[in-house]
């Protein structure tokens, strides 16, 4: 009797990682392994970022006192998108998954294609149900990022509002209004400053070879204005006309000198821009100010300051939401509970949402704890002293959701491009959102 060739686990990996096909990844699976329950046990721990290393490193007594488990960590880092893909490679070699993982939020949506979530990772949500006030405490905008078909994968790191950053003593000496209500104010004030100063108070950034920082330009304001890239059902929402009046509002402000372009938010180039006070202030999401601001402008320590963005006229909200990271669980290993377990009670517990904002400026993700008088009473050296976490507070409840679709990475491609053609003049803001959303469907096949 003829017996068909069994395909090769190359075979297996392609299809995993071109198609994210569900029946690759059935090889990762862990039937009948023996679920430890208590005593210790090292979690191999999967990061793109030190910073996270860090603080779970640090829970490890804290998570000793609360579960059945004495836990060590056996932690190895990669860039974001390795990791997604040193994931797969491995779970459809069927050994060497980690336990515990850190998915960047523009590397999640590979998670989403079929059902590669379901059949690789532990599904949290019952877990989430079962603690006491959890479910309602957690903030929706931040698990849906990494939830599908309403079941939760991962949990955010941070609640990262967009806010606008700026240099106090630079508006003071340019005699710019500190509350100003709308953009377009700000930008006929911006264009009056550029002409007379040379500076600039948004940031774009307009070189093609970082996909994400050029549609994070526009994202934020467009979510901020109430657009959206998907919905919760993963249909294309781009083109609206929200989306065409942010476009339209950054090109004209690039003509106008109110917006400059950089390479990147945290190169030479901005760092050129920040040091001579050619940018005194931009939109970015809160962690900006450890990531782009102190490294790059150390000396300037005092002069920055935080507001909550300036609203659109035609409506929309004063703040978006831009970046994060969801921590997952392998399902179906030996260390599944002892890796869920050491989730909860690091990432999740009051104190540790607590201790997530002093060590590493992230946002908590529970509401409960935007009320502790710890974190309002917390002043920031870099900002003048200035007490941020009230501001946070006043915005959290206008922080908006942000649903991913697998095909994510095509849009992002194809809106990249069209973005910067028409920041360059090349296509009407109207043109760019037809062409991207014509792109999309052709290429994602919907």
């Amino acid at each position: 009797m003829y017996t068909p060739a069994r395909p090769n686990r190359r075979a297996l990996l392609r299809a995993a990682l071109a198609t994210g096909s569900a029946a690759a990844l059935s090889a990762c699976g862990a039937a009948g392994t023996a679920a430890l329950t208590s005593g210790n046990v090292t979690l191999a721990l999967w990061t793109h970022d030190p910073g996270y290393e860090a603080f779970f490193q640090k829970g490890i007594p804290e998570a000793d006192r609360l579960t059945d488990f004495r836990y060590h960590l056996k932690v190895t880092r990669a860039g974001a998108a390795d990791v997604v893909t040193k994931l797969l490679a491995q779970a459809v070699a069927g050994r060497g998954t980690p336990d515990l993982v850190g998915f960047e939020i523009g590397s999640f949506p590979r998670m989403l294609r079929g059902d590669i979530a379901e059949r690789l990772l532990y599904d949290l949500t019952d877990d989430i149900a079962a603690v006491p006030g959890l479910k309602e405490d957690l903030l929706p905008a931040r698990t849906a990022p990494f939830s599908q078909g309403g079941r939760v994968y991962a949990l955010d790191s941070d609640t990262p509002m967009v806010v606008y950053f700026y240099r106090d003593d630079l508006f003071d000496r340019y005699r710019l209004p500190k509350d100003t209500v709308t953009w377009e104010e700000f930008a006929e004030l911006g264009a009056r400053v550029h002409r007379d100063h040379g500076a600039s108070m948004c940031v774009v950034s307009t070189i093609g070879s970082d996909v994400g920082q050029v549609v994070q330009s526009f994202q934020m304001l467009l979510y901020q204005r109430g657009g959206a890239f998907f919905d919760a059902d993963q249909n294309l929402v781009l083109d609206s006309p929200e989306a065409e009046e942010v476009l339209r509002f950054l090109c004209d402000g690039l003509r106008t000198g109110f917006v400059i372009d950089v390479s990147d938010y945290y190169g030479a180039a901005m760092q050129t821009a920040l040091k001579q006070g050619k940018v005194i202030g931009l939109p970015m999401a809160i962690w900006y100010k450890n990531y782009g601001l102190v490294p790059n402008v150390p000396e300037q320590k005092g002069r920055w300051r935080v507001k909550a963005l300036p609203r659109f006229a035609a409506g929309g909200a004063v703040t978006a939401a831009a970046g994060g990271t969801g921590f997952g669980v392998i399902k179906d290993k030996a260390n599944t509970r002892a890796a869920k377990d050491f989730l909860f009670n690091t990432w999740l517990t009051h104190e540790g949402q607590v201790r997530r904002f002093t060590e590493t400026g992230y946002l908590p993700t529970r509401r409960s704890v935007y009320d502790d008088p710890r974190l309002s009473a917390a002043r920031d050296d870099f900002c003048g002293g200035q007490r941020l976490f009230p501001l946070y507070r006043e915005l959290l409840p206008q922080v908006p959701p942000f649903h991913q679709s697998p095909d994510q990475s095509i849009l992002y491609d194809v809106l990249a491009g069209n973005l910067l053609r028409a920041y360059h003049g090349d296509l009407s803001p109207r043109q760019a959102l037809k062409q991207t959303a014509a792109d999309f469907r052709d290429q994602a096949g919907r």
